[in-house]
């Protein structure tokens, strides 16, 4: 092997992070070289091992999915937090702080205090953000149902296309995007242009909300809560901008924090405030109205599941059959899971996949034996079980993680089971907003504000390229090696 120097420590034993990485950070004081993150990163997430230090300028290549933070037990990795930066605008008496909450915070948040796997608290979590400061608390949910409209909208104009590439893959996962971007880039057309939950309803908040309440959008701060660290990194990607596109100001985002469930119950404990005593406090109601559909977002499968629920009425003009409701073949913790659906003369072949181990495996295939039009529809999540399993959720012993996922992924089910309204196009919220703002699924108005766009990042890489882990002289998957250490 050629000799190379690089910047980082014990190669061999930890997964490189570079001190910009928006989403992670490591401290070198407390590790203890015990290889968890290392495993993670190259065998469950396949990222490390597929690229080649020397060959990318001693830049770690990073999908942000926070895996490596979430199997730490030391704490040496963990999110680069932002609760400073929200503190700062809460004190700010020009700004209005807005929080949004992702589906799987409410059921991931009770673990920190002491809580069952699966615990649903969401009243309590809407109580403790107004307690911390928040002006308005709002329900992404309710921008998974945006997301549906569109995304399911796109899925048919896509299978009445003879132009369009199938299938169509989601793009809610942040961690998936920049792993096709980097390691597939001739996937990007497949990925839906739709943008995820999180930055659709910021997007709505700074552009809609702001002029239904007068209230200047540069003066309005997005705080995100969310299970995943790849969000730090998705709020960030420069498109993301179509409220300073749409009130022609320069300089906004429309996401401006992005907070985990860690963070938070981080944060609730440094203000000493008493979960247990906290009452129950509801969403402010102009985006606190969700479907089933955006509730199980939270779960692999899920947003195949909701899809497929407003799909269905939008191509035959009914309401999803019972088959649907729910949708037992996309549903669990298996890394893959197959269906096949009827819409009227279509006969569609989907898969839900979880991880990237699984979503790589996949891929290739699909690749090797050409086979692409075999699907029409794929949901690809970055963290085992979808965001229930996020590299920002409440940490666990490595036993115990199976038993949560599962108790979290039966909790967002069950309010599912409970919600009378069970598909994103029956929601009269959004039903609404498409009447008084929108118009019509991707017409002039939403292509403008709820699409975005992907970009490769293959060159990333370097002259090599993609790699397989057996040809990586780097590699520790295959033989042990050695490395200059700095």
């Amino acid at each position: 092997m050629p000799t190379f120097t690089s910047r980082f420590r014990e190669i061999p034993r930890r997964v490189p992070i570079d001190e910009h990485n928006i989403a992670v950070q490591f401290d070198e004081s407390k590790c203890k070289n015990c290889t968890l993150c290392r495993r993670t990163c190259a065998n469950e997430m396949t990222v490390l091992d597929h690229y080649y230090l020397p060959s990318t300028g001693d830049m770690p290549m990073c999908v942000h999915c926070g895996q490596c933070a979430a199997v730490c037990p030391f704490g040496a990795i963990t999110e680069v937090s932002e609760i400073e930066k929200v503190k700062a605008a809460i004190k700010n008496p020009e700004k209005v702080v807005i929080f949004q909450t992702a589906p799987a915070v409410r059921v991931g948040l009770g673990e920190a205090f002491g809580k069952p796997f699966g615990t649903f608290v969401e009243g309590k979590m809407v109580a403790a953000l107004r307690a911390l400061g928040g002006n308005y608390v709002f329900d992404t949910n309710f921008g998974a149902d945006l997301t549906i409209m569109e995304e399911a909208t796109e899925l048919l104009n896509r299978l009445q296309s003879e132009e369009a590439p199938i299938p169509q893959f989601t793009s809610c996962c942040p961690g998936w995007v920049e792993f096709a971007e980097i390691f597939y880039p001739d996937l990007i057309p497949h990925l839906s242009t739709t943008k995820s939950p999180i930055s659709i309803l910021s997007t709505i908040i700074k552009t809609y909300f702001a002029k239904m309440k007068d209230i200047e959008a540069e003066n309005i701060v997005n705080v995100c809560v969310t299970p995943c660290t790849a969000k730090k990194s998705e709020i960030r990607r420069p498109e993301l901008k179509a409220s300073s596109q749409y009130w022609d100001i320069p300089g906004i985002r429309d996401t401006d924090y992005c907070i985990t469930t860690r963070e938070l119950a981080r944060w609730m404990g440094e203000e000493g405030i008493d979960f247990d005593a906290l009452a129950d406090s509801p969403f402010d109601d102009v985006f606190g109205q969700a479907s089933g559909g955006g509730i199980i977002f939270g779960n692999t499968g899920g947003v195949m599941e909701a899809a497929l629920r407003t799909a269905y009425y939008m191509f035959t003009g009914r309401k999803a059959p019972a088959i649907f409701l729910p949708f037992e073949p996309v549903r669990g913790l298996d890394g893959v899971k197959k269906a096949t659906v009827t819409f009227g003369h279509f006969v569609i072949h989907v898969a839900a996949i979880s991880g990237l181990a699984n979503a790589r495996a996949f891929i290739d295939d699909l690749i090797a034996r050409n086979a692409f039009e075999d699907y029409s529809f794929i949901e690809v999540m970055a963290c085992p079980g979808g965001c229930i399993g996020g590299g920002g959720q409440p940490k666990m012993k490595l036993p115990q993680v199976k038993a949560a996922q599962q108790a979290r992924m039966d909790s967002l089910y069950a309010r599912d089971a409970e919600t009378d309204i069970k598909a994103s196009w029956e929601n009269p919220a959004i039903q609404k907003l498409y009447k008084k703002f929108l118009g019509e699924p991707l017409g002039e108005i939403p292509e403008s504000l709820l699409h975005t766009y992907f970009m490769s990042k293959h060159s990333l890489l370097g002259k090599m390229g993609q790699v397989k882990p057996e040809d990586n002289p780097m590699s520790t998957r295959f033989k042990p090696h050695e490395v200059n250490k700095v």
